[in-house]
């Protein structure tokens, strides 16, 4: 069953992630990218921080003193180091 088309406006920024996402091999490399990706932004829109309330994060600084936001951006800088640039 082929998916319903979605109609929706985007930034040129998002839709050269969408058509990069697009453009990914399929298989495990591809799968795994997706995959991590999705759990990436889900972790952005979720932070499952301690502190979390129903307004949101108390801090606006992701380098506060709480230990989800400090692992996470640690793990950002990481891969910022890592990614070749083109």
């Amino acid at each position: 069953m082929s998916p319903l088309p979605v109609t929706v406006t985007v930034s040129p920024a998002e839709f050269r992630m969408l058509a990069t996402l697009r453009d990914l091999p399929q298989g495990p490399v591809g799968d795994r990218i997706r995959r991590l990706l999705d759990e990436l932004l889900d972790l952005a829109r979720n932070p499952r921080c301690g502190e979390f309330q129903a307004d949101g994060v108390p801090c606006a600084d992701p380098s506060a003193d709480c230990g989800q936001c400090r692992e996470v951006t640690a793990r950002l800088d990481r891969l910022d180091q890592d990614v070749p640039r083109t």
